[in-house]
């Protein structure tokens, strides 16, 4: 599925999308985390989600900046990321994977665009090239380990 997120007009809303992003990823890095049978492709997972938070963490802080309301928890689409998990799951740790990459590759393509927004002031845009080196970084790992396993 193609995100829309990151084509915002403004910096509010693309912040308020990427919070809401960002909770649907982390959903799906615990689901993932409780469903790979290897317990070491587990703590890998473990530390990206870790970059998930700290990802949400400075989303919350722009907010605060912006003076909006962040989001708590995530969107309808949180359903779709969890779910490709939950049907992976009945074909091994090499499907959970993929389905994983593909929840990155939306993730890759908002932050690529979010990068780019015309108001994000420098600081905001290092933050957001960082998210997306980490996004490529993971989407990298999983393909990689993914194939590996298959």
């Amino acid at each position: 599925m193609v995100t829309m997120v990151g084509t915002e007009s403004s910096i509010e809303k693309l912040v308020t999308n990427l919070i809401y992003l960002e909770h649907d990823a982390i959903a799906a890095y615990e689901s993932t985390i409780e469903r790979l049978d290897d317990k070491a492709l587990s703590t890998q997972i473990a530390a990206f989600r870790q970059d998930h938070l700290q990802h949400l963490e400075v989303l919350h802080e722009m907010a605060r900046e912006l003076g909006i309301d962040a989001p708590t928890e995530g969107d309808m689409k949180q359903m779709l990321t969890t779910g490709k998990i939950a049907l992976a799951d009945l074909m091994g740790d090499a499907a959970i994977l993929k389905a994983m990459k593909t929840n990155e590759d939306d993730t890759v393509t908002a932050y690529e665009k979010a990068s780019q927004h015309q108001e994000a002031v420098p600081k905001s845009k290092a933050f957001l090239q960082k998210a997306l080196a980490d996004e490529q970084r993971h989407r990298a790992w999983m393909d990689t380990t993914a194939q590996q396993l298959s």
